[in-house]
């Protein structure tokens, strides 16, 4: 096993990635064993659709936990994006393009919101997280008036935007996604921004006493946050015809769960961007799994439950060895 680790392919890629990726074709193989038919297009797109929004939450939210916070708002802030931008495109007749950056910018407020009271106020991550989870729901449903939101279909005024998801059968929304896991990687593991994040939480008083301006690179990483849960709710909204008030804890959970698996330490300082991008492939394909099962939503939120709690110890454990 070590002489495998010290390979320099290995190395270079990292071994709990390559052991997650094979993880991932295991995983597919024995649900197309199951299922004869979940070999067909129809399950890989819904595979791929749901790990578009699914991915730009859980990048997001690597970003926060790598500086040793958490933010437990993000799927109802998407939600939140998505029911205020469309009930606007519907009762205002706002044009597309312009609804597609409100969408943006409520996430981006949200951002702004969590990082300014988590780094300025000293607020606890959990707490203020859970203040906006409630917030991001409660002003939703305040200004949709508790009413379901429609986005336009493909055919109709402003359906241009559900070509970002795909193309026919093409999915031009993975490449969407992938591209901008690439800016993430680059922009946590080769930019200065990116090292003081990390920075803060591995060590957060070095960083702050070798001069670095701490309250705000924290911040910075909670309106990435912000920004991604925004363009999630794009993707949603383009995977989704429709979007309910008062919905969306169950993806916190998930997006966490992707990051986490994938090599992000739930106490900071470590993060890795191909990982969360193999972890959050792998939720989605349990989640498409279960589908065509018929498997139950209760059953869905267990699984996704035990898959955080084992991501968790396994990443405890190793920190522990480490030690």
């Amino acid at each position: 096993m070590e002489k495998i680790k010290q390979n320099p392919f290995v190395k270079k890629v990292g071994f709990n990635r390559i052991v997650l990726f094979l993880v991932l074709i295991l995983m597919y193989i024995v649900f197309c064993a199951i299922i004869p038919k979940f070999f067909g297009m129809a399950h890989i797109l819904g595979l791929l659709n749901y790990a578009c929004f699914l991915g730009f939450l859980s990048l997001g939210v690597t970003f926060v936990i790598a500086t040793g916070g958490i933010d437990f708002s993000i799927g109802p802030v998407m939600f939140c994006c998505a029911l205020i931008a469309g009930y606007t495109f519907n009762m205002y007749h706002l044009p597309m393009f312009p609804t597609l950056i409100l969408t943006v910018l409520i996430g981006l407020a949200f951002g702004c919101f969590n990082g300014y009271m988590v780094a300025y106020w000293t607020v606890p991550p959990f707490i203020i997280s859970m203040a906006s989870m409630n917030i991001a729901k409660g002003l939703a449903s305040v200004f949709t008036k508790t009413t379901t939101v429609s986005w336009p279909q493909i055919d109709q005024a402003g359906g241009w935007f559900r070509r970002l998801l795909k193309v026919g059968n093409f999915p031009v929304g993975l490449l969407i996604f992938l591209a901008v896991a690439v800016l993430c990687a680059v922009i946590l593991n080769s930019t200065r921004p990116g090292r003081y994040i990390l920075g803060l939480g591995s060590n957060r008083e070095a960083v702050r006493l070798s001069g670095v301006n701490t309250k705000k690179w924290e911040m910075t990483a909670y309106v990435i946050c912000g920004v991604l849960a925004g363009i999630a709710a794009i993707f949603f909204a383009a995977a989704y015809t429709t979007v309910q008030p008062g919905y969306g804890d169950q993806y916190n959970n998930e997006a966490i769960a992707g990051c986490v698996m994938g090599g992000t330490s739930m106490i900071g300082g470590l993060a890795s961007i191909g990982g969360t991008v193999i972890g959050v492939l792998i939720i989605s394909l349990i989640q498409e799994g279960i589908l065509a099962m018929k498997f139950a939503k209760n059953i869905q939120l267990i699984i996704t439950a035990v898959i955080v709690i084992a991501a968790v110890y396994v990443d405890v454990s190793a920190r522990r060895r480490k030690n």
